[in-house]
């Protein structure tokens, strides 16, 4: 088994319903929900919006490949809702946003994980040292 740490956040309809169906599917689809942190509101990073976020991270023990891990936080984004990805920089309001933050291999967490580059995917997430919304959760479960 692998431990993978994830992000999410939302700031459209029922922010906590968002945040529990995520985690719902995720716990079907991905692996078991080990360690939940405490929902926190937030204010909009990187664009202008009226809407407060909610965000969280969770700790999920998996048997997947972090590119699995990818297309099916992407499927879950998409069956709860969310029709526009965020694409260079240019981020928008949103049901639900699943980020993968770290990923360790056969669940030893130690050093910041595996690291993978692609277009498609980096490990550890690029921004979250950036991101308080990120890191207060996490720093809750790590």
């Amino acid at each position: 088994m692998h431990t993978v740490f994830l992000s999410l956040g939302t700031n459209l309809g029922d922010k906590e319903r968002n945040l529990n169906d995520a985690i719902a599917h995720i716990q079907r689809r991905i692996g078991t929900v080990v360690a939940k942190s405490a929902f926190v509101k937030t204010e909009p990073w990187g664009f202008v919006s009226n809407n407060s976020f909610l965000n969280a991270a969770i700790k999920v023990e998996t048997s997947l490949s972090p590119m699995e891990i990818l297309r099916l936080t992407q499927e879950i984004e998409l069956s709860l809702g969310r029709t526009v990805k965020s694409v260079s920089g240019e981020y928008h309001d949103r049901i639900i946003d699943i980020d993968i933050l770290l990923y360790y291999v056969d669940s030893v967490i130690k050093g910041d994980g595996l690291h993978i580059n692609t277009p498609e995917l980096t490990i550890p997430h690029p921004l979250m040292n950036e991101r308080d919304f990120v890191l207060v959760p996490l720093k809750e479960i790590i």
